[in-house]
């Protein structure tokens, strides 16, 4: 049956992964997903109109493209985890309020939900995720004509 401690010890870590997730992600901080996922990692966002490709692949591609996005608010809920040993399972639902820049003026908001079905492995630095596939369900609002990307 296993140490109780430990099983509870680990979801909490696994869980943990994924909310240091979406504060780097809201926070702009992307070096901060360096302990979020494994550097060989493959992450799917392509059910949003996003990527796929490995971390670093991705990782550049969300510093792009949220920069047009000063806002973004992702909420985390029903966080399901299950741990097997060095490995782990995990599945939440977001919901993601977002502002887009435009030249018109004020921020342009809209909102979306969906969910996050992530494959972790204990490292010596603790649980990362190998594997992100993010699934859009629910889209309300709409974007912005002309979105301003930074240079």
């Amino acid at each position: 049956m296993g140490d109780p401690t430990a099983t509870i010890a680990d979801r909490l870590a696994v869980h943990d992964v994924l909310v240091r997730y979406v504060w780097a992600i809201d926070d702009k901080d992307w070096d901060a997903l360096d302990d979020v996922f494994t550097p060989d990692a493959t992450l799917d966002y392509t059910s949003s109109g996003g990527v796929a490709g490995t971390f670093p692949e991705v990782k550049a591609w969300l510093a792009k493209m949220l920069a047009a996005f000063p806002v973004t608010q992702h909420l985390l809920g029903n966080v399901d985890v299950r741990v097997d040993g060095d490995t782990a399972t995990a599945r939440a639902a977001f919901f993601n309020p977002m502002g887009a820049a435009t030249r018109a003026g004020p921020l342009h908001h809209f909102f979306l939900g969906g969910r996050y079905d992530d494959e972790l492995v204990r490292t010596p630095a603790g649980w990362r995720i190998a594997r992100r596939v993010e699934t859009q369900l629910w889209f309300e609002g709409t974007l912005p004509d002309e979105l301003i990307l930074p240079d």
